[in-house]
């Protein structure tokens, strides 16, 4: 069994009915990012639209509220599906509930990153990390922390630019190819996630990062909040994406459960 399938069922078995023990808040920390009029989306996908079609007391003398709201797939926090960049990958809809939940293995290249807005993880990060933490276990959800959620809000601080319809001249940190064939073919990871727009680095223009993780049927989380409040080990990840049938992506849930 793959180590999320472990993870799921011990996840049930907590909540199970009797008396399960209360969730410590202080032990949660949500990597989503609110879906609003000002969420930054990829440059050419049209933008959250949200309206209100009802909130008032109505005749009958109770309140009642509801809205409607439209969405590109690939805009705040949100998932990738592997049918993103591969054929015959999995569609948001394809995907096992239990690629969403595993251990959480933040590898944090901030610093480089800092001075290299266009950093690409390498193989040698990933191998730190595990001579640090121990090979990255089956079933793990990787996490890229560059420090990129500071820029959140300031859509051309985060971009890079933030020129209308142009994805051309974009300035992020993301994932190398070196580093997605690892985690790709020499590890069995679950999905990989990221604190940026994408898994590619914003220059990219062939997005072989998505290429090699999507072929291999690894899902991806973009624009993941506050991975800073992780450690490099020891959490959980639950993220839980819309289950929309075809998909390419959708919006995503993310949460992490700390040790």
């Amino acid at each position: 069994m793959r180590r999320s399938g472990i993870c799921l069922l011990g996840l049930a078995a907590l909540l199970a009915c009797g008396n399960p023990p209360a969730i410590d808040d202080s032990k949660l920390v949500d990597l989503t990012y609110p879906l609003g009029e000002d969420t930054i989306f990829w440059p050419t996908s049209p933008p959250f639209r949200f309206e209100s079609r009802s909130a008032g007391k109505v005749e009958a003398g109770y309140w009642y509220a509801a809205n409607v709201f439209t969405t590109a797939e690939h805009g705040g926090t949100h998932l990738d599906a592997p049918f993103h960049f591969a054929e015959h990958g999995w569609k948001a809809d394809d995907i096992p509930v239990s690629r969403f939940i595993g251990p959480a293995c933040v590898i944090d290249v901030a610093e480089k990153a800092a001075s290299d807005p266009d950093y690409r993880v390498t193989a040698g990060d990933i191998v730190a990390w595990e001579s640090e933490h121990g090979r990255l276990p089956e079933g793990a959800i990787v996490l890229v922390r560059t420090g990129w959620g500071r820029y959140w809000g300031d859509r051309r601080a985060y971009l890079g630019d933030d020129t209308p319809g142009n994805d051309k001249n974009l300035h992020f940190p993301g994932l190398s190819e070196e580093a997605a064939r690892m985690l790709a073919q020499d590890r069995t990871v679950d999905a990989v996630g990221i604190d940026t727009a994408s898994i590619d680095a914003g220059p990219s223009a062939d997005f072989i990062a998505h290429q090699v993780l999507f072929e291999a049927n690894v899902p991806a989380f973009e624009n993941l909040a506050n991975l800073d409040r992780l450690p490099e080990s020891g959490a959980t990840l639950i993220a839980l994406p819309s289950r929309i049938a075809g998909g390419s992506g959708g919006p995503l849930r993310a949460v992490a459960l700390l040790p």
